[in-house]
């Protein structure tokens, strides 16, 4: 019961992912990052080591495909699972189990992945593509955004008795090329989790010269609420 996009931008090079869902917490649990890696998403019946796993086998110079498929040999129930993979260069590899809940399945695209489970139909990963590609110039924390609320809008999640499943949880992370997040925005527990995100992410954009600030001069970095009173 999860819609998601992984990314690369070919702008940027940043990696990222973008997940709304049903369950709680899902930003801790389904994606996996490393900048200048891959991006990884494991979801549906989640198992959690596949992430950590898909991204040591990305780093020893496998390709995504080949990933996969080492990833499979290493579940006995890969059946349960839903895995995209996006490397550092773009390159891509998906899977959707059979056993998934319907309806579930991917669309890939030139560097992007968008797949989900647990879905009103087909027409919301479509539109989540869509959309991603319509966003070229946009960064790719706000691409990445614009995916999740184009997934919403097209439906989102649908039980099988054709009830509409509210997103609870959901995130917007991405990397560059540093061993740590460029950023990692989640909503863990809300009723409408998507929107929430939107309304976090807007706050939290502006002040992101500020951080990048602290990080690289902090000699030169002001008070919090001086920056904002000069730059805001």
């Amino acid at each position: 019961m999860t819609y998601t996009v992984i990314a690369r931008c070919a702008r940027t090079g940043q990696l990222g992912i973008g997940i709304a869902t049903y369950s709680l917490a899902v930003g801790g649990y389904c994606p996996a990052i490393q900048g200048g890696l891959g991006a990884v998403s494991t979801q549906a019946f989640v198992n959690l080591k596949l992430g950590s796993l898909a991204l040591r086998l990305l780093e020893q110079g496998f390709a995504p495909a080949k990933v996969m498929a080492e990833l499979s040999d290493d579940d006995a129930n890969i059946t349960y699972r839903q895995i995209g993979i996006v490397d550092g260069s773009g390159q891509t590899a998906v899977h959707t189990g059979d056993n998934t809940r319907p309806w579930s399945g991917h669309v890939t695209g030139d560097g992007f992945i968008t797949m989900g489970n647990v879905l009103a139909g087909e027409g919301v990963v479509t539109a989540m593509a869509e959309t991603f590609v319509a966003n070229a110039a946009e960064d790719l924390d706000e691409r990445l955004l614009r995916v999740l609320e184009a997934g919403r809008d097209a439906g989102g999640q649908q039980a099988a008795d054709g009830t509409h499943l509210n997103e609870r949880s959901a995130a917007v992370i991405t990397h560059s090329h540093r061993h740590y997040a460029h950023m990692d925005l989640r909503v863990d527990a809300h009723d409408t989790a998507v929107e929430e995100l939107r309304r976090v992410h807007s706050v939290y954009k502006p002040f992101e010269p500020y951080y990048q600030l602290r990080h690289d001069d902090p000699a030169q970095t002001p008070a919090q609420d001086v920056w904002a009173r000069d730059n805001l």
